[in-house]
């Protein structure tokens, strides 16, 4: 799997809720983008990763 232009192993499928927590990315604060399609917050648990996959992610930070 690419995730933000890296190669990461990921040998099984998992929900991406799941995948992005255990890389520690808080969900609440992130968008992402999977094969090109940006992926609804209230999908993370649904959503499968798998080591076909490319993912974007984007984190928000506060600023002013």
């Amino acid at each position: 799997m690419i995730v933000n232009g890296k190669n990461i192993d990921q040998k099984e499928t998992a929900a991406l809720k799941d995948y992005l927590e255990s890389a520690g990315y808080d969900p609440s604060r992130i968008a992402v983008e999977k094969n090109g399609v940006i992926i609804p917050k209230d999908k993370f648990s649904s959503e499968t990763v798998c080591n076909d996959d490319t993912l974007e992610i984007v984190r928000f930070v506060g600023g002013g």
